[in-house]
């Protein structure tokens, strides 16, 4: 089956509308998504940036947040503006990777996608991740044990500095066979190219 790598940041608000449509749209072209929870914040600052562009440049975030309405409108998604943004999610991103690992990346990344973006909520704290888990049916304190465990926060750091040996900018971001498409706009784009890949 031919891959995509989905390079997300649960701060991330377009990764907000990729999360949430990705592995339907996979499932009818036949890709497998391998989902790569990275920290944005620190490729920011290697930029140069000590914040979210959007929070640098007003005009641009003025237009992201209209942007937002009118694409979780089109996506049937719900919405909610963050009241602090960009959200820290040091600890569901850690949490992820054990999600990557045991499968359940996906349902958990939308769960903690819709606290943050629809519900507003506070999402780095294990009251948050917690619920998340046991919506999932899944043991929460002995999934929380593994990713705060020293390996686990060192995976977390590794794969960002993978994202930055790639050249990442930005998230969301997709890759298939070296070829990278950045931003919700293009995840399409890179679905198509996955399955073409395959033939």
């Amino acid at each position: 089956m031919a891959t995509l790598e989905f390079w997300f940041d649960f701060g991330s608000n377009y990764s907000y509308l990729s999360a949430m449509r990705i592995e339907a749209l996979a499932r009818e072209k036949k890709v497998h998504v391998i989902w790569k929870p990275f920290l944005l914040g620190v490729v920011f600052k290697a930029l140069g940036w000590q914040t979210s562009p959007f929070i640098l440049q007003k005009l641009k975030g003025d237009y992201t947040w209209r942007d937002m309405a009118r694409q979780c409108e089109k996506y049937a998604l719900p919405w909610q503006q963050p009241s602090s943004f960009p959200r820290t999610a040091l600890l569901p991103m850690r949490v992820a990777l054990i999600g990557a690992d045991q499968g359940w990346i996906a349902p958990f990344a939308r769960r903690m996608m819709t606290m943050n973006f629809a519900a507003d909520r506070d999402i780095d704290n294990i009251e948050a991740v917690s619920e998340a888990l046991e919506e999932l049916g899944l043991d929460a304190r002995a999934v929380l044990a593994l990713a705060l465990t020293q390996d686990n926060k060192l995976r977390l750091r590794r794969q960002t500095e993978q994202a930055q040996a790639l050249n990442l900018f930005g998230a969301p971001s997709f890759i298939n066979a070296g070829e990278l498409f950045w931003g919700n706009d293009r995840l399409e784009d890179a679905l198509l190219h996955a399955a073409a890949s395959r033939r």
